[in-house]
């Protein structure tokens, strides 16, 4: 980069106006004299090499796949990059979301204000999937930087769900979604801030795992705001799911959240009887203002099944679910204005590594504003307003008030080993067409979030399994865990799989 200049007193003067400084002329000269020591510690850091891990695996660009070769309009960029020639993975094909990122490989997370970005780093998960033999095919579709729970607001077009064309595939792993329910590859990677892993595994009937927070390393995906961000496996079954796990979870001395996090061998899980296990069937989780009736019947059919495994279930109340949408929106309004978009992706005040490349291409979202998903221009205004208005005291209320949202779900956990209840309220919607109003886009965006959000906001791991069908389209079953007690998920998810065929369940 060019040498780190001094302010003019023209560009000093205007930085002190807009902080509300006033200065004479002979201030300007005094302050850009005691400015030199500051500038010049800024181009000693801009001669010293970047701190980043070394790309290890040979890969090409790829291509953008057309017509034929993208029906539904899922994938990104195709490529394909081998990994180890063995290992846990070996001879299985993976997808990532394309807020991840894969050295030398395009990425635009969605959004056309990022396209023509080519990372140089390689994210955590993706050194690990490669180590492990896995064969990297290329990037999917994901919603306009991930703001959406539809499949409706990438720059790059609507992702058709497989299962049924002209219905929502979900978001915002919109793409990594239907790549799996396709079979066009064996796993993917997704991204979950508000339940974009659960939500599209449930509108495609595939299999989604939002693990702990921090069981698995963040760095190299583009963050939308840290104490929301999760990463992790989407795949067609749960033994999949949790081999992928096994593979992707684990410290990497880069992710700050990454505290005192435990690890599993998850696949030891599979096949185990769930006899006395005890299930609490969340009472608020059903019946909310948009459930479908069928929805709900097919989650409670699950959860009997359950108990005809051997499981004991049993309806329980916990009350703080209710509040845990509206403790999420100052955290993902306000934060993830902060972190993703007045930060330029990364933000300030976390000790992790910092994507510089993402950095500096992200941040000409500044003057392309207009070309935002209304979704995301919704959040980032909302954001800033209550940010300037007040003070950022709802979002540190907010992250107050979800320590109680988490003694919620742990008191409950204390009497049960899961809880239960509808990933969604609803199955696919429509994906809006050309002529839709604003109103629907972000409704159909924004509107099966109620039970998926608020273990964004407590950290618990939680999965959504397909259990039955309706109307041509899958119902998502949710189960949530204790803090890195995936496997108990894991074992009853397995469980139902083995011995339900989800696709012949009807409510």
């Amino acid at each position: 980069m060019a040498a780190v200049q001094k302010p003019t007193p023209q560009e000093l003067q205007k930085v002190a106006s807009e902080l509300g400084i006033h200065l004479s002329d002979s201030d300007v000269t005094s302050y850009l004299e005691l400015m030199t020591g500051a500038v010049a510690a800024y181009n000693a850091v801009a001669e010293m090499p970047n701190e980043l891990p070394q790309v290890q695996w040979p890969r090409t660009p790829g291509y953008f796949p057309q017509g034929d070769d993208n029906p539904g309009n899922a994938w990104y960029v195709k490529t394909r990059i081998p990994g180890a020639p063995t290992g846990k993975l070996a001879g299985r094909t993976v997808a990532l979301k394309d807020n991840v990122c894969l050295a030398g490989v395009p990425m635009m997370n969605g959004a056309s204000t990022l396209e023509g970005y080519t990372p140089d780093v390689d994210a955590t998960i993706v050194t690990r999937l490669l180590d492990a033999g896995a064969t990297i095919l290329g990037k999917v579709r994901c919603e306009y930087f991930c703001f959406s729970g539809g499949s409706h607001t990438s720059a790059g077009g609507a992702v058709q769900n497989p299962r049924k064309h002209g219905y929502s595939a979900g978001g915002s792993s919109s793409g990594s979604a239907a790549v799996v329910a396709t079979g066009e590859v064996d796993m993917t990677i997704g991204g979950d801030q508000g339940g974009s892993i659960r939500i599209p595994a449930s509108y495609c009937g595939i299999v989604g795992m939002k693990a702990t927070w921090g069981l698995v390393p963040y760095t190299g995906v583009m963050p939308i705001e840290a104490t929301l961000d999760h990463t992790g496996p989407m795949t067609a079954t749960v033994a999949d799911n949790a081999l992928m796990l096994e593979v992707l979870a684990g410290a990497d001395g880069l992710d700050p959240r990454q505290g005192d996090i435990k690890v599993t061998p998850y696949t030891t899980a599979l096949g185990q009887s769930i006899q006395g296990l005890r299930i609490g069937v969340v009472r608020e989780g059903f019946g909310l203002a948009n459930s479908e009736p069928d929805v709900d019947a097919l989650v409670r059919k699950a959860a009997a099944a359950l108990g005809k495994l051997g499981a004991v279930v049993e309806e329980v109340s916990l009350p703080m679910h209710t509040a845990g949408q509206a403790i999420w929106a100052p955290i993902g309004h306000e934060g993830g204005t902060a972190q993703m978009m007045m930060g330029n992706g990364m933000g300030f005040n976390w000790k992790g590594m910092y994507t510089t490349s993402l950095l500096d291409a992200h941040a000409a979202w500044r003057t392309r504003t207009d070309e935002l998903s209304d979704t995301l221009k919704l959040v980032l205004m909302a954001g800033h307003y209550f940010t300037q208005k007040y003070r950022g005291h709802y979002y540190a209320k907010a992250q107050n008030l979800a320590r109680r949202l988490t003694a919620g779900y742990n008191a409950a956990l204390d009497k049960y080993d899961l809880l239960l209840m509808p990933t969604l309220p609803v199955k696919a919607t429509k994906i809006p067409g050309p002529d839709a109003s604003r109103a629907e886009y972000v409704q159909r965006a924004f509107e099966m979030l109620a039970n998926t959000q608020p273990t964004n906001v407590t950290g618990h791991p939680a999965i959504s399994i397909p259990c039955g069908m309706s109307d041509g389209l899958p119902v998502g079953l949710m189960l949530i865990g204790r803090n890195f007690d995936e496997a108990t998920i894991y074992k009853a998810a397995h469980a139902y799989e083995q011995n339900v065929d989800w696709t012949k369940q009807q409510p």
